[in-house]
């Protein structure tokens, strides 16, 4: 059990920072991280939305804040190994509806579409704790059997559990990586804001996929929360190069799954030199054949190196 995940961020975050202008309020730190070069990843797709999978470095062009910098390497093995993160949502309001039941079967068809000689997996829970079910192994059956002990119960601290499980993921440095939270979208107890999270996973290069859990018989029940709160967790997936589905039925459930998998098997990853300015530092990432948009983090934080 990891007790506290307050101490968890305490401990892995390091200088207070003034934030990149999309946050409401600055983020008061940031993960410790050498940044002499900046690891981006990103995803490409054409005009009618299909994956891009036959790029070279030099149709990619990278600005940082405006200014181009040359692309120092790029990674597009399909056989890459992967590293995911699942944080499912252990607090009461999961027990509403089948909550719990459509997270472990998300969760369990991520795992299946993993390959255990490459690949590995850990699970986390959260209530206002953050809790260790399983830690990273190849042993993918291990994690899907784990994934029942994950009970409902207590308040909600999502937001603070996203960046302390950003900041483990983040410890898988040699692989493709995600961390994938399993949700009912709200938030009772949080310390660190939406905007905060986004930050501190921006800095650290861990896409954050979101699926809300839409368990509702009705129609009028599939968007379960606040359009604002709906709002909030969009905005902190796509700012980490990640996406926000909402799992309303087996047909979007399942496209998203293979949207996710999908982008995690075909993930771009650029490296390129860190500006030598302290601080925020805008980035696009774009190529230069046209018809083809790119999606990846927007910020990464220069000056912080180790």
């Amino acid at each position: 059990m990891i007790s506290g995940y307050r101490r968890l961020a305490a401990a892995v975050l390091l200088v207070s920072v003034a934030g990149p202008a999309w946050a409401q309020e600055p983020p008061p730190a940031v993960f410790r991280a050498s940044v002499d070069l900046v690891s981006m990843a990103a995803i490409v797709r054409d005009g009618r939305g299909k994956i891009v999978r036959s790029l070279r470095r030099e149709d990619f062009e990278v600005l940082d804040a405006g200014k181009s910098r040359p692309i120092l390497d790029l990674r597009t093995e399909l056989a890459a190994p992967a590293s995911v993160a699942l944080l499912m949502d252990g607090s009461g309001s999961m027990k509403v509806g089948a909550a719990t039941d459509l997270s472990q079967r998300i969760s369990g068809a991520i795992l299946s579409s993993l390959n255990p000689s490459r690949d590995d997996a850990a699970l986390y829970s959260f209530d206002t704790r953050l809790l260790s079910v399983q830690e990273f192994t190849h042993d993918l059956q291990r994690v899907n059997d784990r994934l029942s002990v994950v009970d409902a119960w207590g308040s909600t601290s999502l937001f603070d559990a996203i960046a302390g499980t950003a900041a483990i993921v983040a410890k898988r440095t040699a692989n493709r990586r995600a961390l994938v939270v399993l949700t009912d979208g709200a938030d009772t107890s949080s310390a660190y804001s939406p905007e905060q999270v986004s930050a501190i996973a921006s800095a650290v290069d861990v896409p954050v996929y979101v699926f809300v859990m839409a368990t509702g018989t009705h129609e009028s029940d599939k968007v379960p929360f606040e359009a604002e709160r709906r709002s909030l967790l969009a905005s902190l997936a796509r700012a980490t190069g990640g996406e926000f589905f909402v799992a309303y039925d087996t047909a979007t459930t399942t496209a998203a799954i293979n949207q996710l998998v999908e982008e995690l098997r075909h993930q771009y990853v650029l490296a390129f030199e860190a500006s030598s300015e302290q601080g925020w530092r805008n980035v696009e990432v774009r190529t230069r054949k046209k018809g083809l948009f790119v999606r990846t983090r927007g910020w990464y934080l220069a000056g912080a190196a180790e």
